[in-house]
């Protein structure tokens, strides 16, 4: 059956290239030829989707490395250099009377740290060496010295939220639903690409039936008139047929024009500067039939499409919501603990002799007596939230499995619809040549040529038509399964080149 489909294929082909043959436009500019496949490559590249695509997954993957990074330890240098103070305080004397005096100082100071977040606790420890020196002005001991040569702490909220947690689960997800959705977009532009390459190439086709059209039409309406003249064909034939070629004319403006339009659209998506005209070549020759079996196609599409991804993310976020009301504003405690050496002294080096150790330790707890309702009220939102999210997840993935199913059954009757196309445009195409003669000899009348030219026409577009559904069917089924099965090959990419 393919062969004989391809047999009216090639017919159709020779009616097309007869359709593109016109001598008088040897002289004319030579317009770019281009392919499906080569447009999709240059759209694939530098369209505007492709470009934002591409910031779209390194926005995501920034996100992945941001987050990673809150977990790793970082370093920090803090001085202050310096902070110069003048004021008239209140100081209380040897003897215990107060007095007012001034004072005036300079305060330097320099700490290193290092801290690191902890995943499953939500704590964090670190390490401090500090120094600090103190100027007084107008004062018996001009300089002091203050050092913690080594201070190490930890701090520890207890029976609350942790967002380190959720984020080691839900931000992988996220960045492979990244990686599946940039997959997935490449082929989206594959789609709006097809599109917009069959709405210029119809546009091409009807501009050439038009030009053809109008000359068919002169040519005609010139032996009408001799006709006419010696008396074979009344004045009505002739005024019709000079309504035909009038329409003819006008049909040939207009799809000039539409052809214009559509070719500045398509330009302006693969942005092209130039002024070169486009010139279409049908993908006919790349059409191929093969078998998609439905369970492979749907076991595939939820193995590689996004979908599956965001529904196992959306359902982590509605339980890391839950989660979050269930330890915020409730029951919660705080654990702080340090211990750390330090001396002061007049001189720098003083500072640092037989330090002394200092502790410190607090717990705190924080518990609600009367809330009103607020934290269980809190609670109970999140709760229903997250049954409604887990009610729409599950008639999506059913909504999701049987566009899988329709786009496949869509695939398999292109064969058939192909095959309906191209015998139509030839038993057109044939019923209009033969119209044509029997009007010639005054057989038939000016309105069975034109329905035959009508028909003829149509078949043609049909037929581009017919060759859009397919390539826009055989694109869809891609992007919906990240798989080729014209190649039995998964679709990927080279992620690292796009950082």
């Amino acid at each position: 059956m393919i062969n004989f489909i391809m047999k009216f294929i090639q017919y159709f082909i020779g009616i097309l290239f007869l359709l593109h043959f016109d001598p008088e436009c040897a002289g004319q500019e030579i317009p770019r030829k281009l392919t499906l496949d080569q447009v999709i490559d240059i759209a694939q590249e530098q369209s505007p989707d492709a470009l934002s695509a591409k910031n779209r997954f390194l926005k995501s993957f920034w996100e992945l490395r941001t987050s990673e990074a809150l977990l790793l330890p970082k370093l920090n240098f803090d001085a202050t250099l310096p902070n110069i103070t003048r004021s008239i305080d209140k100081i209380t004397q040897p003897d215990g009377s107060d007095a007012f005096r001034e004072r005036a100082l300079a305060n330097t100071s320099a700490e290193l740290s290092l801290s690191k977040n902890v995943g499953l606790t939500g704590g964090q420890v670190y390490l401090k060496s500090n120094l600090q020196r103190i100027d007084y002005f107008a004062d018996s001991t001009p300089t002091a010295w203050l050092s913690s040569p080594l201070i190490i702490g930890y701090q520890q909220n207890i029976f609350t939220f942790n967002p380190y947690k959720w984020s080691k689960k839900i931000d992988p997800i996220k960045y492979r639903e990244a990686k599946r959705l940039y997959l997935e977009s490449v082929e989206q532009i594959a789609l709006s690409t097809t599109n917009l390459f069959f709405n210029l190439l119809t546009s091409q086709y009807q501009k050439k039936i038009a030009e053809q059209n109008a000359a068919n039409y002169d040519t005609l309406y010139q032996i009408a008139i001799g006709r006419f003249n010696l008396g074979k064909i009344p004045e009505n034939d002739l005024l019709q047929l000079e309504l035909s070629l009038l329409n003819a004319q006008a049909d040939m403006e207009n799809t000039s024009l539409t052809f214009e339009d559509r070719m500045f659209k398509l330009k302006s998506y693969l942005r092209m500067q130039d002024d070169q005209s486009l010139e279409l070549i049908p993908p006919v020759n790349e059409i191929a039939f093969f078998e998609i079996p439905v369970e492979q196609a749907i076991m595939l599409a939820n193995d590689n499409n996004s979908k599956s991804l965001e529904f196992e993310r959306r359902l982590l976020e509605s339980d890391r919501e839950v989660n979050r009301a269930q330890r915020n504003n409730r029951f919660s405690a705080t654990l702080f603990a340090q211990y750390g050496l330090t001396q002061s002294g007049a001189q720098v080096g003083q500072a640092y002799e037989n330090p002394q150790d200092q502790q410190q330790l607090s717990f705190g707890i924080h518990i609600p007596i009367l809330d009103w309702g607020l934290a269980k009220g809190r609670i109970k939102v999140a709760e229903s939230d997250r049954e409604i999210a887990r009610t729409a997840i599950e008639q999506e993935r059913i909504d999701f499995e049987q566009n899988v199913y329709l786009e496949v059954m869509n695939f398999k009757m292109q064969q058939r619809q192909l095959q309906i196309a191209a015998k139509s445009d030839t038993v057109a195409n044939k019923g209009y040549e033969i119209s044509k003669q029997r009007y010639m000899i005054g057989k038939i009348s000016i309105t069975d040529l034109n329905t035959a030219q009508i028909n003829s026409d149509g078949s043609k577009i049909s037929f581009i038509r017919s060759l859009q559904n397919y390539w826009l069917n055989y694109y869809r089924i891609r992007k919906l399964t990240v798989y080729d099965f014209k190649s039995n090959n998964e679709i990927s990419i080279d992620f690292d080149k796009l950082r």
